[in-house]
């Protein structure tokens, strides 16, 4: 460039010019390249939605059509031409109608019209996971354009945000600049415009120039010869869906929209605060997932909100919402970040920072504690701790920690415990601190104000049993600012269709007998236990439905976990289906061994069986490689199993998931279900969507001790057994059982 720029020749201006086109279209083909893969994907989307939907019109009988208006429809005129579903009157128009005999003007008009009001609707009631069958060939276009679409996502995610900040300023300027690249062109100007053009060439000049700029467009031209990614294999598409299915269905959802309702998204929060929540920036620059709008949203909240609770129901991906808002702050700049968990799932965060993100992990816990922490505090990352291990964590004074994040939060609910002392000093001496929790507080208010009062002590102080009272509304507008919750059927569409089925059957004679006993004893765990007393499928009514679920599974290729409270029954699960049975997980296995037991199960080809303590099982660890549930008994606390449940049908699941619950007719199971569906009638009206924790505590239900003895009451009383006291029951301690009593149970949640 000749010196000083101010005076530089046309030739000058037409090359600097030239450069800027060939850096614009360069940008262009970045942006060219993305929109076609997106278009694809849409295509292939639409033909999927389009299969899905006339799948569903081949099972609606002709019959049916007459509920769709109530008019009366040559139904039988048209069976005797040969139609039979609704599917086959699709593309059959009001003209070729008529041409059936019996069938007049009118007639044809309001068959066509009922038609295709029950396309429409099927056509909107195919869900987003309708289409994603691995084994589906109709399949076969969308995961491949996915495929590269995610191929292309993850090669553009370093350099979208330069690629589209350059792009703007730089034909900005090359278009000021354009009247200073021909001789005559910059005679005939206005002196202004001349003037501007000069200044357009000076900055232009001087952003070619600059250091960074270099660096950023190197990593563009990188991008560009790696784009559009190869078409793959059908096969290699299906696998790489198989392993990274959650992330395939983000790049779906921004492509195609999720069918999300915005309100719902923003955990039904104020407008006021929804649009300062939407105004925070969030950088992805170190993130290697693709975020679902809400997932953006939620991280958002964190960021902006500062001190919050995030308490979206379980499956819906805070882990990795909150993994967003430490890799926004590394890319301002932090470098220090803290993670609390319990020690069940310490492994699982190391491996989501790493998987998900550019920051490292570090383990503040075991044996590789000192030499974890020595190496976080010089080099920085996330550490990762337990609630037992933060008690005697020493780091330097002043080491300083961007955000600290509390997985389970519910575990200091209890203000007066150790474990809640040491999150309470981290609290006090970190700015921005996160609560994760996707239990709803045991719907109580009091513990709720509690774990408010770690982040932000005012709105603890101004939250009353009042405003549970009040209404949702009010609720709301008191812990907005701290609380944010969203259920997954609000927020996650991609997740397949949740079937939960009771099987319910007669205890067998040995079975009843043993359960009888145990009325007698007023040993409430003998009871839950005594289904499983004969220990033979040959004459034990739940163990006998268990093996025949997992044999359907076995024939259709699916993976099955079991859950149950007990670890005789689960040692007798795993004798009864002996070689594929993996396990028993439970409390006495060491984190490590959990998740590496999980692992094996996941990696298994085909059928395989997970046998899990459903405490030990049913936190922290993601089964989505099962797509069969089985629950061997109803458990006191609901929660236990909603959140064994939530680890298969979470998001990254990518099969309908069936839930079977084992119950005996006439015994502990019926009146424990009883009494847990009021209590979940009261939960159901007061603590969904952030609206209330609960409006009165003694509405909630019994404890367990209490459950227990209203169940042992009845079950006495239907047995013509004596109805006294408690007094002398069994300590019922056999098997392993560590449970002791239905409030040790009721605890352990």
């Amino acid at each position: 460039m000749v010196e000083p720029i101010r005076a530089a020749s046309p030739a000058d201006v037409k090359a600097l010019l030239d450069r800027a086109a060939q850096t614009q279209a360069t940008l262009d083909a970045l942006r060219a390249h993305e929109n076609e893969l997106h278009e694809d994907v849409r295509a292939a989307y639409q033909a999927s939605q389009d299969l899905a939907a006339r799948g569903r019109l081949h099972g609606i009988a002709l019959d049916r059509l007459r509920d769709v208006n109530g008019a009366r429809l040559p139904v039988g005129k048209l069976q005797e031409a040969g139609y039979q579903t609704v599917a086959d009157l699709v593309d059959v128009s009001p003209e070729q109608l008529r041409q059936i005999p019996g069938i007049g003007a009118a007639g044809a008009e309001r068959t066509a019209e009922a038609v295709r009001r029950v396309a429409d609707a099927a056509g909107q009631d195919t869900g987003v996971a309708g289409y994603m069958d691995l084994h589906n060939p109709d399949a076969a276009a969308l995961l491949t354009s996915l495929y590269r679409a995610r191929a292309a996502d993850r090669v553009l995610e370093r350099v979208r945000e330069p690629a589209a900040r350059l792009g703007g300023v730089i034909s900005g300027l090359a278009t000021t600049a354009k009247p200073l690249a021909g001789r005559l062109r910059r005679v005939f100007v206005r002196r202004a415009t001349r003037e501007q053009a000069r200044e357009a060439v000076f900055e232009l000049d001087g952003l070619f120039s600059d250091q960074r700029t270099e660096r950023e467009l190197g990593r563009i031209e990188a991008a560009s010869r790696k784009l559009p990614p190869k078409t793959p294999r059908v096969g290699t598409a299906r696998n790489d869906f198989e392993k990274h299915s959650a992330d395939y269905l983000s790049i779906l959802s921004r492509i195609v929209g999720s069918g999300e309702r915005p309100d719902a998204a923003r955990g039904f929060l104020t407008d006021d605060l929804s649009a300062r929540i939407a105004d925070q920036r969030l950088d992805e620059t170190h993130l290697r997932v693709s975020l679902r709008n809400y997932q953006a949203f939620g991280a958002r909240f964190a960021l902006a909100q500062r001190r919050v609770i995030l308490g979206d129901e379980m499956g819906c991906g805070k882990t990795v919402e909150s993994i967003a808002a430490l890799a926004h702050l590394r890319a301002e700049g932090a470098r220090h970040f803290l993670v609390i968990c319990p020690a069940s799932v310490l492994v699982n965060w190391m491996r989501e920072v790493s998987a998900h993100s550019t920051l490292r992990p570090y383990r503040l816990h075991g044996a590789e504690r000192e030499a974890g922490t020595r190496n976080w505090v010089r080099t920085g990352g996330v550490g990762v701790t337990t609630f037992e291990a933060v008690q005697s964590l020493e780091v330097p004074p002043r080491l300083s920690v961007a955000m600290m994040v509390v997985d389970e939060a519910h575990y200091v609910k209890n203000p007066d415990t150790m474990r809640s002392a040491a999150v309470r000093a981290w609290a006090e001496r970190v700015e921005r601190v996160l609560f994760l929790t996707g239990t709803p507080m045991e719907n109580r208010v009091e513990e709720f104000r509690n774990l408010v009062g770690y982040l932000k002590p005012e709105i603890a102080a101004s939250i009353g049993e009042i405003d549970a009272v009040a209404g949702s509304e009010s609720f709301r507008r008191a812990v907005g600012p701290a609380y944010l919750r969203r259920n997954q059927e609000d927020v996650l569409s991609e997740l397949p269709e949740l079937v939960q089925v009771d099987d319910w059957d007669d205890l067998g004679p040995e079975d009843a007998e043993a359960y009888r006993e145990a009325v007698a004893g007023r040993s409430f765990m003998g009871m839950r236990r005594a289904a499983y007393a004969s220990a033979d499928p040959a004459t034990c009514a739940k163990l006998r439905r268990l093996v025949e679920i997992a044999d359907e599974a076995n024939e259709n290729g699916r993976k099955v976990v079991v859950f149950s409270y007990f670890r005789d029954v689960l040692d007798l699960v795993c004798r009864t289906l002996g070689d594929r049975a993996v396990g028993p997980l439970t409390g006495d296995v060491p984190p490590a061994k959990r998740q590496e037991m999980v692992d094996d199960f996941a990696a298994t080809t085909g059928h395989a069986v997970l046998v899990s303590q459903i405490q030990a099982g049913g936190v922290g660890l993601n089964m989505q490689a099962a797509s069969v549930v089985i629950l061997c008994e109803p458990q006191v606390k609901p929660t236990l199993e909603t959140q064994a449940i939530a680890r298969a049908h979470r998001m990254g699941q990518i099969r309908r998931v069936q839930v079977h619950r084992l119950l005996a007719t006439d015994s502990v199971d019926q009146r424990m279900l009883e009494i847990l569906e009021e209590k979940k009638e009261l939960f159901d009206a007061f603590a969904r969507r952030s609206d209330t924790a609960e409006t009165m505590p003694e509405a909630v239900g019994l404890t367990g001790q209490a459950m227990a003895r209203k169940v042992i009451a009845a079950e006495r009383e239907r047995l013509g057994l004596s109805s006294e006291g408690l007094g002398g029951g069994k300590s019922d301690k056999k098997s392993g059982d560590t449970s002791g009593d239905a409030d040790t149970e009721a605890d352990a949640a």
